[in-house]
């Protein structure tokens, strides 16, 4: 590593989950030219399972930040460059070069290395470079500033900026022409002004640089595209049959079009995989909840469960773990590669948690062995992490089974479908008060609809059914939990 590498250290997009390759970045908190220390977060960024804030792993002055908010940056890409020895006078800062030109002058990393997750801090890259040739007017620093600010954009690794062409080239006062550009001669503009372009329609390449060093400002992009109007006025009216068209624009200006990505994106992939991959049955079962309706207003006043979450869901859980204690086979899944059902002696609780950035299901490590006020708690601490968008990609992995609470949408029940890996989905209705036979007798009483959704290649018609009739029982008889436990 040269000395210009050991003082300009890049610290690359980690590898936040399980095998992850890419996450977009929401928001930066910090720009070129703040103060950074090691364990600082620096922006938060969203992988196809949480948001996730990045520390960095140095301390020092930020010198370059290579992508705007919301672009989807390959885990491995240097995302920021920090100066971790600003005292020690000016220097040539490393200059970020296109994809396509750091990889004719980069060497592969050998295969198989990987970012390192976050909270450990990012290794120097082992990355060996070949020596550059100077190109014409490069010594200068302005044009080596222009590069890293400008063409750094394009989130390629960063390189050191070639040394001046001769020891009077320093000394020479600067001239006004443009600094060369790189090899593939991309126009200079900074980022909003390329964001700018792209809206606008108009390409970087024709349009007349005004800023200093051959920059292109956004004068000039807005000069290009009033060039480019006149040709575009006076559009003939669209037929009256296209405007019913898809690929009319008449049309297309009246929708919205969202990038799939993200959380969406992954949710699409695993219930894709997940319906085309595990047989589904879903079974039904309406059931008078008045006592344990009843039980949930007795434990809010109760002093061991002072400051905790208490609602019908946390019932419905319990009475979900007792229902699996009673049928342990339900609690399993298909390993499609040995051949094999796995039964496992372990409950991890998924609760399917609608948030702003998408439905995720975190669940509930070992579930099963923890008492009321203690599941009472990890449910509340969830459900409040979710909603932040708080949830560590940890949290959402090695579930068994899942509750879906359809009902705080006023809905009265669904066909859930299996959370990728799991044997089996309940899904809690709204409870309603409907008229119901009690002792003989149609009273008002507080129903609910509950559907239990499993992989009808390990849990067959009568097991499936045993598990959803136990959770009735149970809400139906809230007592059962102390004698069926």
């Amino acid at each position: 590593m040269t000395a210009t590498e050991q003082r300009f250290r890049e610290f690359k997009m980690p590898d936040v989950g399980e095998g992850l390759t890419e996450a977009e970045i929401l928001k930066w908190y910090v720009q070129p030219g703040d103060t950074v220390t090691d364990g600082q977060v620096i922006c938060e960024v969203e992988t196809a399972k949480a948001a996730v804030e990045l520390p960095c792993p140095y301390d020092g002055v930020v010198r370059a930040v290579h992508f705007e908010e919301g672009t989807t940056v390959d885990v491995g890409t240097s995302i920021i460059v920090v100066d971790t020895d600003p005292g020690a006078g000016p220097a040539d800062a490393p200059a970020a070069e296109s994809a396509p030109a750091a990889e004719a002058e980069e060497e592969a990393e050998p295969q198989g290395r990987q970012a390192v997750l976050v909270g450990y801090g990012a290794a120097p890259s082992s990355t060996k470079r070949r020596a550059r040739k100077a190109q014409p007017g490069a010594g200068a620093p302005a044009a080596a500033a222009v590069q890293a600010e400008l063409n750094g954009h394009a989130g390629a690794a960063v390189q050191p900026a070639p040394a001046p062409a001769a020891p009077t080239a320093s000394a020479a006062p600067p001239t006004p022409a443009a600094p060369t550009l790189p090899t593939a001669e991309r126009p200079l503009a900074k980022p909003p002004v390329r964001k700018l372009a792209k809206d606008l329609g108009i390409d970087l390449a024709t349009v007349t640089p005004t800023g200093p060093d051959g920059v292109i400002t956004r004068e000039d992009v807005h000069a290009a595209a009033s060039a480019a109007a006149p040709a575009a006025e006076a559009p003939a009216p669209a037929p009256a049959a296209d405007v019913a068209t898809g690929g009319s624009e008449a049309v297309r200006a009246r929708e919205t079009r969202i990038p799939i990505k993200g959380v969406r994106k992954a949710t699409a992939q695993a219930m894709v995989k997940s319906a085309f991959t595990a047989p589904h049955v879903t079974e039904f079962i309406t059931v008078d909840v008045t006592r344990t309706m009843k039980l949930v207003q007795e434990l809010k006043q109760d002093p061991d469960m002072a400051g905790l979450r208490v609602n019908p869901l946390l019932l419905v859980a319990k009475a979900l773990l007792v229902a699996i204690k009673r049928n342990p086979e339900i609690n399993a899944s298909w390993d499609e590669e040995n051949q094999e059902i796995v039964r496992k002696d372990y409950v991890n609780l998924g609760i399917a948690a609608a948030t702003p950035r998408g439905l995720i299901v975190p669940n509930i490590k070992d579930a099963g062995t923890k008492t009321l006020p203690q599941l009472a708690a990890a449910l509340g601490e969830l459900v409040s992490t979710a909603r932040e968008g708080k949830t560590a990609p940890g949290d959402m992995a090695g579930g068994t089974v899942t509750i879906t609470n359809v009902g705080v949408f006023g809905v009265d029940t669904g066909t859930p479908i299996l959370n990728p890996g799991e044997s089996a989905i309940l899904a809690f209705g709204a409870v309603k008060l409907q008229p119901w036979v009690h002792k003989g007798k149609v009273k008002p009483r507080q129903v609910t609809t509950l559907a239990l959704s499993f992989d009808h290649r390990l849990v067959d018609g009568e097991l499936g059914s045993k598990v959803l009739a136990d959770i009735a029982a149970i809400l139906e008889h809230p007592k059962r939990l102390i004698t069926w436990a």
